[in-house]
């Protein structure tokens, strides 16, 4: 009987990843895939053998007080132990509104422009490298929108097709978002609780495997981006017209530059309060730019006004992350009837998950199941509950199909989609280029989350 209830459990599984890949609410997906991951487990404790009820204790309850001590666990203590999680994605958020608002961001790019005068190959790469930076603290498809209007049209000005420069710039942006604290924070939650493994933090996965991350995949999309324009025609002009806010057009003063990476230095160097950092550096901008010269009340609409749009940029995320631990604490009364199907042909060895994940990077697409902001949560699940690795590992293998793959060439990524519709690309145009990137980018990261993180669980153990 535990065997059926493995398989029913399998195929609710890639139901699950049938109806992320169909593009459908994900909030929705998870808590209905939630509710059943609760009844089957625990409807299949009344037919299992008393055997597999004491090799698994974890489906042992009694009577009625145990079952509501189990969805109480599910569905009201895992939620709320994602409240850090939603705080950072907030003023996150938040900070990437006064970033715009105050024109830091656009100044840098333009500041950029002109260093490049007009070489495209030059004025490609500085772009990706500032976009990159940018992207280290800003989050959201409001930021990336609000950055886009601005790099694209510069590039294809430049004579660059409008294909690679949609390539190159959502590239960048997704080397960026390897090293940002918000992102780093949501995605660390999939894993394990912060009052977990507390020295797990950004500093630490920024210095062992972050940066080699974020480099290889701005160095690459670089590489390619000139490589692809050297084979291209180039088309001088391009008609569509940048839309920024009147306070994007003046220039930032030059010493309120560095304030985009203020959050991430800080949180690196010294394991600063990641909402300090926003603050410290929010304010700061809003300060020295002059957007804090009215009364009183004046300024408080002005905060909380940039908070509200922030949040709103974030609203379907909060949605997905509120449902998604009640998911991940699901996963643990599943996992021993995974086991019994699966178990056995689950990879135990760190090389060979490198391996398949390399191979399967196209899987990260159309919210597959590699990625964590889709269907991967539940291989995460079935993974992380079968096979035993280190956290930081199997951080580093599904953060690579998260960003690379699908944050960085997935046209079901929201601002990806925006971007196609903004400069008229078509999808598979788009996707001729971004996939051998993906590919290209995945491997050597691959091999770096198997040089720098394997082997690192057992020596976290001892330490």
């Amino acid at each position: 009987m535990d065997f059926a209830i493995g398989v029913i459990l399998l195929l609710t599984f890639f139901a699950l990843a049938w109806y992320c890949i169909k593009g459908y609410n994900l909030m929705i997906g998870f808590l209905v895939i939630t509710i059943l991951w609760t009844v089957l487990p625990l409807l299949g404790t009344l037919f299992v053998s008393e055997e597999f009820l004491k090799a698994h204790p974890v489906l042992m309850f009694e009577g009625g007080k145990g079952l509501v001590q189990i969805l109480n666990r599910i569905y009201q203590a895992a939620p709320e132990g994602w409240g850090t999680t939603l705080v950072n994605v907030c003023w996150g958020a938040w900070f990437g509104r006064v970033l715009m608002d105050t024109g830091i961001a656009s100044t840098l790019i333009r500041k950029t422009v002109e260093l490049g005068g007009d070489k495209p190959v030059v004025t490609i790469s500085l772009l990706n490298l500032v976009t990159a930076l940018i992207f280290t603290s800003m989050t959201g498809a409001g930021p990336v929108i609000a950055i886009g209007v601005i790099v694209l049209p510069i590039l294809m000005s430049l004579g660059v097709p409008k294909a690679i420069a949609m390539f190159s710039f959502m590239g960048s942006v997704a080397a960026g978002i390897y090293l940002n604290p918000v992102n780093f924070a949501q995605y660390r939650a999939f894993f394990i609780k912060p009052s977990d493994m507390p020295d797990f933090t950004l500093g630490w996965y920024a210095s062992h495997w972050g940066y080699a991350a974020l480099a290889i995949m701005l160095v690459v999309t670089t590489l390619l981006a000139m490589f692809y324009l050297g084979r291209s025609k180039s088309h001088r002009q391009w008609a569509a017209q940048t839309r920024t806010p009147q306070a994007a057009q003046k220039d930032a003063p030059i010493y309120t530059l560095i304030l985009p990476v203020v959050p991430v230095i800080l949180n690196i160097a010294f394991n600063f309060s990641v909402i300090g950092g926003f603050v410290i550096a929010g304010f700061s901008a809003l300060f020295l730019c002059g957007r804090m010269s009215g009364t009183f009340r004046e300024n408080c609409q002005l905060v909380n006004k940039l908070y509200y749009e922030g949040v709103v940029d974030t609203a379907p995320l909060v949605g997905f992350l509120l449902t998604l631990p009640m998911f991940n604490a699901v996963a643990v009364y599943a996992s021993p009837y995974f086991n019994v199907v699966i178990g056995g042909i689950m990879p135990k060895s760190e090389l060979i998950v490198c391996v398949v994940f390399a191979v399967l990077l196209f899987m990260g697409l159309f919210r597959g199941p590699m990625t964590l902001v889709g269907c991967g949560a539940a291989t995460l699940g079935v993974l992380s509950n079968v096979s035993k690795f280190s956290v930081p590992f199997l951080y580093g293998v599904f953060a690579i199909p998260t960003i690379t793959v699908n944050i960085g060439c997935c046209i079901t990524q929201s601002w990806v989609a925006w971007g196609l519709a903004y400069t008229k690309v078509e999808s598979r145009d788009f996707l001729k280029l971004s996939i051998p990137n993906a590919y290209a980018t995945g491997i050597l990261q691959y091999a770096a989350v198997y040089l720098f993180l394997t082997g690192f669980g057992a020596a976290w153990m001892v330490g």
